[in-house]
């Protein structure tokens, strides 16, 4: 198995979803497998997470990304 050194929790609730999460959540996805980042990330689909009015949410090092905001992402790898 391989170890991954950094989480990227990407919420895959019900708002989230009519807010566009599946295109975010394969954009986080594609960022991931780039060969800067490959294998030192690992993502993990969510639950809700409170942030409804302003999803689609990832959460990366203990800091919220709101509103499927990529580039914001792209900045914090």
């Amino acid at each position: 198995m391989a170890t991954y050194r950094k989480f990227v929790f990407v919420c895959t609730g019900s708002d989230c979803k009519r807010n566009g999460c599946k295109s975010f959540l394969k954009e986080v996805k594609n960022l991931v497998k780039m060969d800067s980042h490959k294998g030192k990330y690992k993502i993990v689909k969510t639950k809700c997470m409170d942030f409804c009015k302003s999803g689609p949410i990832a959460v990366y090092n203990n800091e919220v990304i709101k509103n499927g905001s990529i580039e914001e992402l792209r900045g914090k790898f």
